[in-house]
Protein backbone atom coordinates (compact mmCIF):
# COMPACT_ATOMS: atom_id res chain seq x y z
CA UNK A 1 0.00 0.00 0.00
CA UNK A 2 1.34 3.55 -0.65
CA UNK A 3 2.17 5.88 1.49
CA UNK A 4 -0.87 7.58 3.48
CA UNK A 5 -1.64 10.99 3.65
CA UNK A 6 -4.47 11.40 6.23
CA UNK A 7 -6.04 14.36 5.36
CA UNK A 8 -7.07 12.87 2.25
CA UNK A 9 -8.22 9.28 3.61
CA UNK A 10 -9.91 11.12 6.42
CA UNK A 11 -12.07 13.41 3.36
CA UNK A 12 -12.67 10.09 1.36
CA UNK A 13 -14.06 8.61 4.18
CA UNK A 14 -16.30 10.96 5.22
CA UNK A 15 -17.17 11.15 1.66
CA UNK A 16 -18.01 7.59 1.69
CA UNK A 17 -19.85 7.31 5.46
CA UNK A 18 -21.98 10.38 4.27
CA UNK A 19 -23.16 8.71 1.24
CA UNK A 20 -23.69 5.11 2.06
CA UNK A 21 -21.05 3.79 -0.17
CA UNK A 22 -17.07 3.69 -0.37
CA UNK A 23 -14.28 2.86 -2.16
CA UNK A 24 -14.01 -0.75 -2.44
CA UNK A 25 -16.25 -1.46 0.03
CA UNK A 26 -15.79 -4.94 1.50
CA UNK A 27 -18.33 -6.49 3.90
CA UNK A 28 -16.45 -6.83 7.90
CA UNK A 29 -16.19 -10.30 8.83
CA UNK A 30 -17.66 -9.40 12.25
CA UNK A 31 -20.55 -8.79 10.80
CA UNK A 32 -21.38 -5.64 12.00
CA UNK A 33 -21.54 -3.53 8.32
CA UNK A 34 -19.01 -2.65 5.32
CA UNK A 35 -15.50 -1.98 6.07
CA UNK A 36 -14.19 1.25 3.39
CA UNK A 37 -10.97 0.03 2.42
CA UNK A 38 -8.91 3.36 0.89
CA UNK A 39 -5.44 3.68 -1.19
CA UNK A 40 -4.62 6.98 -1.11
CA UNK A 41 -1.62 8.15 -3.21
CA UNK A 42 1.02 10.36 -2.83
CA UNK A 43 0.13 14.04 -3.72
CA UNK A 44 2.67 16.96 -3.68
CA UNK A 45 2.33 19.42 -0.46
CA UNK A 46 2.97 23.09 -0.57
CA UNK A 47 6.82 24.09 0.27
CA UNK A 48 7.25 26.13 3.53
CA UNK A 49 9.21 29.29 4.05
CA UNK A 50 12.36 27.87 6.07
CA UNK A 51 15.97 29.21 6.20
CA UNK A 52 17.46 27.05 3.65
CA UNK A 53 17.63 27.55 0.04
CA UNK A 54 15.28 25.65 -2.52
CA UNK A 55 18.84 24.96 -3.78
CA UNK A 56 20.74 22.20 -1.96
CA UNK A 57 24.26 23.79 -3.47
CA UNK A 58 23.79 27.48 -2.75
CA UNK A 59 24.43 28.66 0.98
CA UNK A 60 21.87 28.94 3.75
CA UNK A 61 20.16 32.06 3.91
CA UNK A 62 21.66 34.77 6.77
CA UNK A 63 19.26 36.03 8.96
CA UNK A 64 18.98 39.94 8.98
CA UNK A 65 16.63 41.33 11.00
CA UNK A 66 19.38 43.05 13.35
CA UNK A 67 17.64 44.75 16.88
CA UNK A 68 19.76 47.75 17.07
CA UNK A 69 18.28 49.85 20.34
CA UNK A 70 15.64 48.57 22.79
CA UNK A 71 13.94 50.70 25.11
CA UNK A 72 11.92 48.57 28.36
CA UNK A 73 10.01 50.16 30.29
CA UNK A 74 8.35 48.88 33.89
CA UNK A 75 4.54 49.90 33.87
CA UNK A 76 2.99 48.03 36.51
CA UNK A 77 4.67 45.05 38.84
CA UNK A 78 5.18 42.12 36.49
CA UNK A 79 4.55 44.34 33.19
CA UNK A 80 6.08 45.58 31.08
CA UNK A 81 6.57 48.04 27.72
CA UNK A 82 9.20 47.22 25.35
CA UNK A 83 9.95 49.62 22.34
CA UNK A 84 12.22 48.01 19.66
CA UNK A 85 14.18 49.60 16.46
CA UNK A 86 14.95 46.98 13.92
CA UNK A 87 16.76 47.40 10.48
CA UNK A 88 16.31 44.93 7.63
CA UNK A 89 16.72 45.16 4.02
CA UNK A 90 12.91 44.63 3.42
CA UNK A 91 12.13 44.14 -0.14
CA UNK A 92 8.20 44.23 -0.05
CA UNK A 93 5.62 41.44 1.16
CA UNK A 94 8.12 38.80 0.42
CA UNK A 95 11.27 39.04 2.70
CA UNK A 96 10.90 41.69 5.75
CA UNK A 97 11.17 41.48 9.69
CA UNK A 98 7.56 40.28 10.82
CA UNK A 99 8.18 40.28 14.37
CA UNK A 100 10.26 40.39 17.89
CA UNK A 101 10.65 38.69 20.70
CA UNK A 102 11.43 39.19 24.72
CA UNK A 103 13.05 36.02 25.30
CA UNK A 104 13.37 35.20 29.35
CA UNK A 105 16.85 33.53 30.61
CA UNK A 106 14.73 29.90 30.56
CA UNK A 107 13.76 30.41 26.79
CA UNK A 108 10.46 31.19 27.20
CA UNK A 109 9.04 33.91 24.78
CA UNK A 110 7.17 36.45 26.65
CA UNK A 111 3.58 38.19 25.17
CA UNK A 112 1.37 39.79 26.22
CA UNK A 113 -1.30 37.63 24.15
CA UNK A 114 0.07 33.77 23.98
CA UNK A 115 -1.68 33.31 21.07
CA UNK A 116 0.52 35.49 19.18
CA UNK A 117 3.42 33.93 17.20
CA UNK A 118 5.59 36.80 18.47
CA UNK A 119 6.17 39.00 21.49
CA UNK A 120 5.77 42.02 18.68
CA UNK A 121 3.90 40.92 15.47
CA UNK A 122 4.95 43.00 12.45
CA UNK A 123 2.02 43.01 9.90
CA UNK A 124 3.75 44.57 6.52
CA UNK A 125 6.72 45.73 5.02
CA UNK A 126 8.94 48.53 6.29
CA UNK A 127 10.73 49.09 2.82
CA UNK A 128 10.72 53.25 3.17
CA UNK A 129 11.05 53.13 6.83
CA UNK A 130 14.72 52.01 8.16
CA UNK A 131 15.56 51.25 10.89
CA UNK A 132 11.88 51.42 12.50
CA UNK A 133 10.80 51.49 15.92
CA UNK A 134 7.73 49.35 17.29
CA UNK A 135 6.11 48.97 20.66
CA UNK A 136 4.74 46.50 22.78
CA UNK A 137 3.06 46.62 26.17
CA UNK A 138 1.76 44.67 28.71
CA UNK A 139 4.61 41.81 28.90
CA UNK A 140 4.60 40.17 31.36
CA UNK A 141 8.12 39.92 32.92
CA UNK A 142 8.45 37.69 36.31
CA UNK A 143 9.94 40.29 38.74
CA UNK A 144 12.48 37.75 39.63
CA UNK A 145 13.68 37.95 35.59
CA UNK A 146 16.77 40.48 35.50
CA UNK A 147 17.78 40.27 32.43
CA UNK A 148 15.57 39.49 28.77
CA UNK A 149 17.25 38.93 25.37
CA UNK A 150 15.12 40.98 22.17
CA UNK A 151 15.51 39.63 19.16
CA UNK A 152 13.94 40.04 15.30
CA UNK A 153 12.42 37.33 13.25
CA UNK A 154 12.87 37.78 9.36
CA UNK A 155 9.77 36.67 7.14
CA UNK A 156 12.41 34.49 4.72
CA UNK A 157 15.26 33.44 7.10
CA UNK A 158 14.02 33.27 10.57
CA UNK A 159 15.50 34.24 13.87
CA UNK A 160 19.94 34.63 13.79
CA UNK A 161 20.27 38.97 13.14
CA UNK A 162 21.66 40.76 16.28
CA UNK A 163 20.32 40.42 19.37
CA UNK A 164 20.11 43.13 22.82
CA UNK A 165 20.47 41.45 26.29
CA UNK A 166 19.07 44.00 28.28
CA UNK A 167 19.71 43.99 31.97
CA UNK A 168 16.45 44.97 33.61
CA UNK A 169 18.42 46.14 36.76
CA UNK A 170 20.35 48.86 35.28
CA UNK A 171 19.48 52.14 33.86
CA UNK A 172 21.21 51.42 30.68
CA UNK A 173 23.78 49.70 28.84
CA UNK A 174 24.65 48.20 25.36
CA UNK A 175 21.81 49.27 23.06
CA UNK A 176 18.96 49.67 25.52
CA UNK A 177 17.75 51.63 28.04
CA UNK A 178 15.25 50.86 31.22
CA UNK A 179 12.99 52.89 32.87
CA UNK A 180 11.93 50.76 36.24
CA UNK A 181 8.84 51.97 38.97
CA UNK A 182 10.97 52.45 41.65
Amino acid sequence: MSKLLWPGVLALMLLGLSAGCGLGNQPDPRGSGPVLLVEATAVPTNPTTTAEPADPTAPPLEANADVLFVSATETAVGLWTFAVEVAHPDTGWEDYADGWDVVLPDGTVAKANPDDPFTRLLLHPHETEQPFTRSQSNIPIPPEVTTVTVRAHDLVAGFGGQEVMVDLTAVSGQNFEVTRLD
